[in-house]
């Protein structure tokens, strides 16, 4: 299997890749039409990138089946062109978590205390200790998370060793606001922090935030998600509160944030922007971070070593699979639910041209397998196939299958 690598990538996933028997074109710079004419010349059969957009002149250029994104978030890649042309979509989620939930603590700890305007004051010559003795402090404070995935639950973690109470707001819930019960800590993985800190859901984002001295987002970017930090949620919040965002840039709107910086003192920590530059160094300018109480880094979120070391070997993971058993960890482009209406269950001796036979009189009858599976038992005499299709095969369709093939031993009609 030929691996084209079009993104910086750790040195261990290079190595794991060779060693699952691929065969690796590291070019890490390839951007927009040098991308499309590496897919094209190199013939490659899956695509690694981590923040180079992916597109469908680049689906159509070459033979690619698969592409991971060595990451969380894959809203840089035409997820619906691939799926059109049967292209898988894998990507590595929870492997950065902890990395993005220690830089968005580093950015809380950092509005509360000012810490890089003491720095800055410090080395400026300036002595200002009664300025900057001033600070709410963590402890017993309201954290408010928007979304509850990997990173979410990391924050949980961290607040709960930090003292202060969390609000929860994810789509999986919903009601009144209420505490959060011991089955749902549990089916999000934090039930082993539920007696050290307390914990509640809401029903709304502008419930979550309301009363919530600190607020982190953690959403995926989609439809739903995009501007949900608007004016009106931001106006829920109190003033002088924290908001800090390592998720997508687009799910806040920042000129409404900039306002409220301006009119209602919020302090800001941001990792992500909407108008970020595509290049690893270039020039950036956004009013946002000029104004006071705003701290921004540099979407660095994911980039410790640790959280990259695990994104490869995860990355690895998926291609191997794929390569070794046609399966693919992770997909996020296959139906959630089949789209079929009925299921044909056909068991069968273990025969050459047995299903030939049954899908030739299904495809005489314009019927379309969307989804098949053949499970063989013990000793490869008899095997089961399950067979998805759009519609419902005609009962004399089902006596022909069974009675002009003697293999076929029976069959069963599911509707789904």
């Amino acid at each position: 299997m030929k691996v084209l690598v079009a993104d910086k990538f750790e040195r261990s996933g290079i190595d794991g890749l060779t060693a699952a028997g691929c065969d690796v074109l590291y070019q890490p710079d390839l951007k927009e039409e040098s991308l499309t004419q590496a897919i094209a010349a190199t013939g490659a059969d899956a695509l690694v990138v981590r923040g180079t957009k992916v597109t469908a002149a680049m689906l159509d250029a070459g033979r690619l089946s698969l592409i991971v994104r060595a990451g969380a978030g894959y809203n840089t890649i035409d997820v619906a062109a691939a799926s059109t042309r049967g292209i898988y979509v894998s990507n590595c989620p929870g492997k950065n978590a902890i990395a993005v939930a220690e830089l968005a603590f580093g950015l809380i700890l950092a509005l509360d205390r000012r810490i890089p305007d003491n720095v800055a004051e410090l080395r400026a010559g300036t002595w200002n200790k009664k300025e900057y003795s001033k600070a709410l402090g963590l402890y017993g404070r309201t954290l408010a998370l928007l979304g509850v995935g990997s990173i979410g639950q990391e924050m949980i973690r961290r607040a709960a060793g930090f003292g202060m109470n969390v609000v929860i707001w994810s789509r999986r819930f919903d009601g009144e606001r209420r505490p959060i019960t011991d089955l749902e800590a549990r089916d999000i993985g934090i039930e082993s922090v539920l007696r050290a800190v307390a914990i509640e859901l809401a029903p709304t984002p502008a419930a979550a935030v309301a009363g919530a001295d600190v607020v982190s987002v953690h959403v995926a970017l989609g439809p739903a998600t995009k501007g949900l930090v608007n004016a009106s949620l931001l106006a829920a919040m109190k003033p002088n509160a924290i908001l800090v965002n390592t998720a997508r840039g687009e799910v806040v709107d920042y000129a409404a944030l900039a306002a409220a910086v301006r009119d209602r003192g919020l302090r800001v920590g941001l990792d992500v922007y909407a108008n970020e530059p595509a290049a690893a160094s270039a020039p950036f300018k956004d009013p946002l971070i000029d104004l006071p109480g705003v701290y921004g880094t540099h979407h660095i979120g994911a980039s410790t070593d640790q959280a990259q070391e695990a994104i490869a070997a995860e990355t690895v993971r998926i291609i191997r699979s794929y390569k070794e058993t046609g399966r693919v960890p992770n997909v996020v482009n296959l139906a959630r639910r089949t789209p079929a209406t009925h299921m044909l269950v056909v068991r069968h001796r273990d025969r050459p041209g047995v299903l030939a036979h049954v899908f030739n009189h299904l495809r005489a009858a314009n019927l379309n397998v969307q989804e098949t599976e053949n499970i063989v038992f013990e000793g490869a005499q008899a095997a089961v196939a399950r067979i998805n299709l759009d519609g419902e095969p005609p009962a004399p369709v089902c006596a022909q299958i069974k009675s002009e093939n003697s293999d076929v031993l029976d069959l069963q009609l599911v509707t789904l």
